[in-house]
């Protein structure tokens, strides 16, 4: 669907969603009742992230849970982080299937307004889970002396009680103001420009400025500390692989960690802050891409944060072979 802005500000539609029929007389999206291949294929693909999203997370959640183990303070917060990643694919995702981004433009009804306010909420949690993660690691990189003082039980109680109410808030208040809306007076065109940059700066780009100066302060302290082992200790060969792997390890580990945070989110903060800015309407396929590429991160985040350590992968293979359900492997030494 290509929405084409006429002389008196309203919209034309050139191209549907593979899903929608376009009703021209209530210019509202209605489901196609003769579902298309294409459709049929996008649903099983949705639906099937959707499962993977759910069981990925839900492996992490049994995990810190069950496994005495693993209940430590910085795996609370990846606890939490699954949480709100599971509810991505269990709530996120067949809402947005059953009325996807654009369809909600010419809805004013009160699920469309819960389904964004639901969206916001979880994506907005997930990615404050990421900043606040990478806030621990910068303790346990660079203050490790003081990590254990710092960062304990309560002040990562703090940290996730703030990032669901922020969320929470964040989420009321973009369902409230329903700054979605297409056909719009000029004051509204300047509530959407406003709340649109806004919104972005402070859901995305706020937080990825955080990320990124963290991790490189990071990567950087690291890198030192290599330096330093390598100084002090025998300068043989087999030395010197030693450091070389750990700075491989360091860099890959944050090149994984931010590559796959902006692949996933970018395009579609970059689309939505720039929207308003120019008359053009971004084509709908290009931004149910973006859109749905951005929920993925909740997919990769277990393989990301908890699929990297062995420890969860040993918790994981007890899990799924059903041997928890067999004895108490609650105190099981994963490592």
């Amino acid at each position: 669907m290509d929405l084409k802005a006429t002389v008196n500000g309203s919209y034309t539609v050139d191209h549907m969603h593979p899903c929608y029929e376009f009703d021209r007389i209530s210019y509202v999206p209605v489901f196609i009742k003769e579902i298309s291949i294409m459709c049929a294929l996008l649903y099983f693909f949705l639906g099937l992230l959707a499962v993977v999203i759910t069981c990925g997370n839900l492996l992490v959640i049994i995990s810190i849970v069950y496994f005495k183990q693993l209940r430590t303070s910085t795996n609370y917060l990846i606890l939490s982080l699954a949480v709100a990643d599971l509810l991505v694919g269990m709530l996120v995702f067949p809402f947005s299937m059953a009325f996807t981004l654009t369809s909600c433009w010419y809805h004013e009804d009160l699920f469309c307004k819960v389904r964004g306010g639901v969206d916001t909420t979880l994506s907005q949690a997930s990615i404050l889970h990421l900043c606040c993660i990478s806030i621990d690691r910068y303790y346990v990189i660079c203050q490790p002396l003081t990590y254990k003082s710092k960062v304990n039980d309560r002040s990562i109680g703090i940290m996730i009680l703030m990032i669901w109410t922020i969320s929470i808030v964040i989420g009321i208040g973009i369902a409230k103001v329903d700054f979605n809306k297409i056909n719009c007076e000029d004051g509204c065109l300047l509530d959407v420009l406003l709340a649109s940059i806004v919104s972005t700066i402070f859901c995305f780009y706020i937080p990825v400025i955080i990320m990124l100066s963290i991790y490189l302060k990071v990567f950087l302290v690291a890198k030192r500390q290599a330096n330093s082992i390598q100084t002090t200790a025998c300068q043989d060969k087999k030395s010197r692989i030693t450091v070389s792997k750990m700075e491989r390890k360091a860099t890959k580990t944050l090149a994984i960690v931010m590559g796959v945070f902006f692949l996933c989110w970018t395009p579609f903060f970059l689309c939505i802050f720039f929207q308003p800015l120019t008359y053009d309407v971004t084509p709908v396929v290009v931004l149910e891409t973006f859109y749905w590429l951005a929920l993925s991160n909740s997919m990769l985040n277990p393989f990301i944060y908890a699929f990297f350590y062995s420890w969860f992968r040993s918790a994981f293979r007890i899990i799924i072979s059903g041997k928890i359900l067999q004895g108490d492997f609650v105190n099981s030494k994963l490592f």
